[in-house]
């Protein structure tokens, strides 16, 4: 499969799922365009592969979204993979922590992805990054898994609305990913319950019925999958990655 003569960009590029999102459309031939609000990290991204570069944009910002997409030029492909995760028990949830996660995990994919169709004029693709948690309920991550849930009735309702467009709408829901957020997971979870790192990873492994994490590889050949070629008929759905979990 070729994607040369599309531009793709994908917000969150800067590490773990996005930077490999990045590296493999940039591999199938496609010019990349990583976002994010960290511009060292795009930047090192960027380095690996010359189709790749970096605009600075923060998705949660409505003017810098715009902004961004105006720097990109025109997308053929918008992958809203950008997001946050955090945890602690409903109770002790605060109102910003709510609204962090919503606005990054949530708004985000929205701002992104109606940006991202308001400049696409013909064939286009829109993939949300959404996750598990968007499928199914898990203790302690409320507010993430109410965004996710949001993302995936974004998707569905936005792929109905447009159906009669050559712009398919899909959300890709991995399980846990082998990426620097749930390094990040891991060590909060270590330091609130006393269990060794090794333990705290043992315990989101054993999530997915294959006992491992999601490698961002196979998050990446799904979205160059709903790029390819008879893949026009996949629309509006939530596409899991996790090994049988349910």
């Amino acid at each position: 499969m070729t994607l040369a003569g599309k531009r793709v960009l994908i917000t969150g590029g800067g590490s773990g799922a996005g930077a490999d999102l990045a590296l493999g459309f940039a591999g199938a031939g496609a010019e990349v365009v990583v976002t994010g609000r960290r511009l060292d990290a795009l930047r090192t991204v960027a380095a690996r592969n010359p189709g790749i570069r970096a605009v600075r944009g923060d998705v949660a910002d409505e003017a810098d979204v715009r902004r961004m997409f105006a720097e990109a030029g025109a997308c053929d492909i918008v992958i809203a993979n950008a997001g946050q995760a955090d945890s602690g028990v409903m109770a002790k949830t605060t109102l910003d922590q709510w609204n962090r996660m919503i606005a990054v995990n949530l708004t985000g994919v929205f701002l992104t992805l109606r940006e991202g169709l308001n400049q696409m004029e013909g064939w286009g693709r829109l993939i949300a990054i959404a996750s598990t948690a968007g499928l199914k309920g898990y203790a302690k991550v409320v507010p993430y898994a109410a965004a996710k849930h949001g993302v995936v009735g974004l998707t569905r309702s936005l792929a109905l609305e447009i159906a009669r467009r050559p712009v398919t709408v899909n959300a890709i829901c991995p399980g846990f990913l082998d990426t620097p957020m749930t390094d990040h997971s891991v060590a909060v979870i270590s330091q609130k319950t006393g269990r060794s790192p090794a333990e705290a990873r043992a315990a989101l492994e054993g999530v997915n019925p294959q006992h491992r994490l999601i490698a961002p590889a196979e998050v990446t050949a799904a979205a160059l999958w709903l790029c390819g070629p008879g893949s026009g008929g996949v629309n509006g759905q939530a596409i899991a990655i996790s090994g049988g979990e349910v």
